[in-house]
């Protein structure tokens, strides 16, 4: 069970109560959670695609600026298809290790994102990233930020 801080500051980034099980993987400098690993199903049962979820506001407008200036479409274009398509494989084998042995609901799909081809969300790519993913889309969007120009 999370820290009941880590739960607070987790509601207070998500703007609403955490609906599931989750872990704080990467931290700010002040202890504040940057990404969160989520439990593959919600606490009612609903499947959970997200395993790695960005939480840092700042991280979080700098990358939606990049969305917004095209960059799902140039990721894309930048990571060859082999490469990404071994990331979604590799995310949604970690994410599906974590399912309960026995359970016998809906599943969660997908790879990064919920998506089994191309790039959905820079965010998700970005806290897998942080959190020692080997996503080519999250080195690439955090060579873009490196850059300072968002």
């Amino acid at each position: 069970m999370p820290d009941p801080d880590d739960v607070r500051l987790v509601a207070e980034a998500l703007g609403r109560e955490p609906r599931g099980r989750f872990e704080v993987v990467v931290r700010d400098a002040e202890g504040r959670p940057v990404v969160i690993r989520n439990d593959p199903l919600l606490d009612d049962g609903t499947p959970m695609p997200t395993l790695y979820w960005l939480l840092d506001a700042e991280l979080n407008r700098r990358i939606g600026r990049l969305e917004s200036e095209g960059g799902v479409r140039a990721a894309e274009a930048a990571v060859p298809a082999d490469e990404l398509a071994a990331a979604h494989e590799r995310y949604r084998a970690e994410r599906d290790a974590r399912v309960p042995r026995g359970h016998d609901g809906p599943l969660p799909s997908g790879g990064v994102g919920g998506t089994r081809r191309g790039v959905k969300c820079l965010h998700a790519h970005y806290a897998w990233f942080l959190a020692g993913g080997d996503d080519p889309v999250g080195r690439w969007v955090h060579e873009r930020l490196s850059e300072g120009d968002l």
